[in-house]
């Protein structure tokens, strides 16, 4: 399983990444994924991923974390999707 935060730019996505990893206890580091919007190839029109993965293990901690990830996503004009 994934959440998956939608960030606008490189910039919030990086600063999501580092905020996550300090205010949780995340299994795996956070992983920055570039994802261009449908027909564009302007590094302009891309949002960035920030994916944190974790096992079934994981689940529950994260779980209780969701609304936590949602909160810190919207602080940069973003959301959070479920992977």
């Amino acid at each position: 399983m994934n959440h998956i935060l939608v960030l606008p730019d490189r910039d919030a996505a990086e600063e999501v990444a580092e905020e996550a990893t300090e205010r949780f206890t995340l299994p795996r580091l956070p992983q920055l994924v570039r994802d261009a919007l449908a027909g564009e190839d302007d590094a302009e029109d891309a949002q960035w991923l920030v994916v944190i993965e974790y096992d079934d293990d994981d689940a529950t901690e994260l779980e209780l974390e969701a609304a936590a990830l949602l909160a810190l996503a919207e602080e940069y004009g973003g959301w959070v999707e479920e992977g």
